[in-house]
């Protein structure tokens, strides 16, 4: 049972009477009663919330930062009118709006009620209860109760980076066939014949070929295709500082470095499968959170979306042996294998660095790390003592990170580093890069 607002003033206003009377007790007794009658009548008539017949629909998934309606169907299976609210709860990061709905629903009929999600983070957001409060006829009580009827809406992440595969893709048809390279290179393979003209390399030229057709011919090489690409997210503690500014304007402190990283992770594998090359992906941290391995080219973004909508970062130190053992146990064949994670220095030192000529011996490794852009900031100040020290910090912040930087790439594997909205495109640029001089 609950009290209405209506209630409370109506017992308010009995004070009147009571006080003014010559024989307060009698007064009190009397009005007490009569309004504990009305509260139990109006009680007794109001609709039970317990009979209301309650059904979700709706999307189930849903990128970060675009609205998604939840309908919820609200049918009266009990015997009298149901007048009242409908509250729909949902976590707080999923803002919902609006938290409550006016509901007036006679015996038998049903209504519908959407609830409109602006969810602030990726992954499941699941339903709370739903609770239905009804008011009697007088509107000075009525009953409440609660369902649980679940649903979930996997909120996916946005690829902001989407915006820049036009351009790469332009650039990959001009390597694989619009302009064909002379030259063959350690990852290119045989594409075609034409004939010679007049500044082509002589070493290009097929004399077989030229000898059958009694005119100079030279071979054309494209980048070599079905290579296996693995993506490997470190969802570690040095993933989880937030750095940049929220694209999606959810929120003032920017996303984490986890991320930056899964969207610089979909732009490559989505160039890479049109280039025709395998793409898996590796989420670890001390163990493994996510794979996706052998997708179709048709289906690989979906489940690479899928699988990462659920991450976050763990707070603990990533175990470097783990990573790279799970690495070659998924990778036989020599891979290019493209390591999201960050250039921290104690990080590193304590595990990766350690392990990685185990998949540089085989594999060609690329580290990619989003760069805080604060720290360039901080570097310029000069202003008064305090930014001094600040740049002091940050200029020691950034020496070490060069270090690790040249350290990485005296182990044979090459280093992106950039700012967090420039970390996807460097990235593609860089695997058009290994195409175009045959390093892939």
């Amino acid at each position: 049972m609950i009290l209405t607002g209506r209630a409370g003033l109506l017992a308010l206003l009995c004070a009147v009477p009571v006080l003014s009377s010559p024989s307060p007790a009698v007064v009190f007794w009397t009005l007490a009663g009569l309004l504990t009658i009305a509260i139990v009548c109006d009680v007794a008539l109001a609709g039970s919330p317990r009979a209301l017949r309650l059904t979700r629909g709706g999307p189930t998934s849903a990128r970060l930062g675009q609205p998604v309606t939840v309908d919820l169907t609200v049918e009266n299976g009990g015997r009298a009118r149901f007048r009242g609210v409908v509250r729909d709860a949902w976590a707080p990061s999923a803002r919902a709006h609006p938290r409550t709905h006016a509901v007036d629903l006679p015996v038998g009929q049903r209504v519908r009620i959407s609830t409109e999600l602006t969810p602030a983070r990726r992954g499941d957001q699941v339903s709370a209860l739903v609770t239905a409060r009804s008011v009697g006829p007088l509107g000075l009580a009525g009953r409440q109760g609660s369902h649980r009827v679940p649903w979930q809406v996997r909120i996916l992440p946005p690829f902001l980076s989407r915006k820049h595969l036009p351009s790469r893709l332009a650039r990959l048809r001009e390597l694989e066939g619009m302009t064909p390279v002379l030259i063959r290179g350690q990852g290119t393979e045989f594409d075609s014949l034409r004939e010679y003209v007049v500044g082509d390399d002589v070493r290009s030229i097929d004399w077989r070929a030229t000898a059958r057709r009694a005119d100079v011919v030279v071979r054309t090489w494209r980048p070599e295709r079905d290579r296996r690409v693995l993506i490997v997210l470190d969802t570690g503690r040095t993933s989880a500082g937030r750095v940049g500014v929220d694209p999606t304007l959810l929120d003032p402190g920017g996303w984490p470095r986890l991320d930056w990283s899964m969207d610089a992770a979909l732009l490559l594998a989505a160039l890479a499968a049109r280039a025709g090359d395998h793409v898996d992906l590796l989420a670890h941290d001390r163990e493994t959170r996510a794979a996706v391995v052998n997708a179709s080219r048709t289906e690989l973004l979906a489940q690479l979306v899928s699988a990462m909508a659920p991450l976050e970062p763990a707070l603990v130190e990533s175990d470097a042996r783990g990573m790279v053992a799970a690495v070659q146990r998924r990778v036989r064949r020599a891979a290019l294998v493209v390591l999201l994670t960050d250039l921290n220095a104690s990080a590193l030192d304590e595990g990766l660095l350690s392990v990685l000529p185990q998949l540089t011996a085989k594999h060609r490794v690329i580290v990619a790390a989003v760069a805080d852009p604060r720290v360039e900031k901080l570097a310029a100040g000069r202003a008064d003592a305090v930014e001094v020290y600040d740049a002091a910090a940050a200029e020691r912040a950034r020496n070490d990170r060069s270090a690790v930087a040249s350290r990485l790439r005296s182990l044979g594997v090459d280093v992106v580093d950039s700012p967090p909205e420039e970390l996807a495109p460097d990235l593609a640029d860089h695997y058009l890069a290994m195409k175009a001089t045959g390093r892939l």
